[in-house]
């Protein structure tokens, strides 16, 4: 089974930290957001569960979560609320808006994974997740069925080649790739591409991918690697 996703949104920039770090440890993949706003810009449909705090900017926690049951895509995400708001009334608002838990501050770090856990359990099916039409690292995203490239929401053209050649070493992380290997699995058995054709896609494909194009390896003598 992959993963889970968590994305944590409260405006405590130390406890996101707290939060990201504990939760990491247990093998979840964790994203921060600051605000409603800084979450609300990104994928949501990437996310398994939401960790999200009450009070926040301009755009509460309760809106934020009323904007994601409304939406078609996301209103199956489960939504846990943090909040120091802790009377029956705000813990009442939480649950009408469509949160399936309320945990008030100060909590245990314990007590935030002990009901991640029960409310993933209740809430995904028995059997494995289905692969997603998706492969994504951090922000960095290749949709596999409408061949686009994304980061956050934005989208990045990309040429065949380098889409091809993007997918192929986000699927294989860490692992270099000669330039042979690379020419055999995206030209496949075209004539006349030369080792060159393979530089100039990689520095054109880098330009169009910061603030990742770092992450695009060169190991001399012996190819590319995408570098997590």
């Amino acid at each position: 089974m992959n993963p889970y996703r968590i994305l944590v949104t409260d405006d405590e920039e130390d406890l996101c930290e707290i939060l990201k770090f504990n939760l990491e440890t247990e093998g979840y993949i964790v994203d921060t957001a600051h605000s409603a706003e800084e979450a609300l810009a990104l994928n949501l449909e990437l996310y398994d569960l939401i960790l999200l705090d009450v009070m926040m900017g301009e755009i509460s926690g309760f809106t934020m979560a009323s904007i994601i049951r409304k939406s078609d895509n996301l209103k199956h995400i489960p939504i846990i609320f943090i909040t120091a708001r802790d009377s029956e009334n705000d813990m009442l608002t939480g649950f009408n808006i469509g949160g399936d838990d309320y945990i008030s501050k100060p909590f245990s770090i314990r007590e935030v994974q002990a009901r991640i856990k029960a409310l993933l359990r209740r809430t995904t099916p028995t059997t494995d997740k289905q692969p997603k039409d998706e492969i994504q690292y951090e922000t960095l995203r290749l949709d596999l069925r409408s061949k686009k490239c994304y980061i956050g929401n934005e989208e990045k053209a990309l040429t065949k080649r380098e889409f091809e050649i993007l997918r192929l070493l986000l699927e294989h992380r860490n692992q270099v790739f000669s330039r042979e290997e690379i020419l055999t699995q995206v030209w496949n058995d075209e004539s006349y591409v030369l080792d060159r054709t393979i530089d100039v896609n990689i520095t054109r494909l880098r330009k169009k991918i910061t603030p990742y194009d770092s992450c695009i390896v060169t190991r001399l003598g012996y190819g590319y690697c995408f570098e997590a």
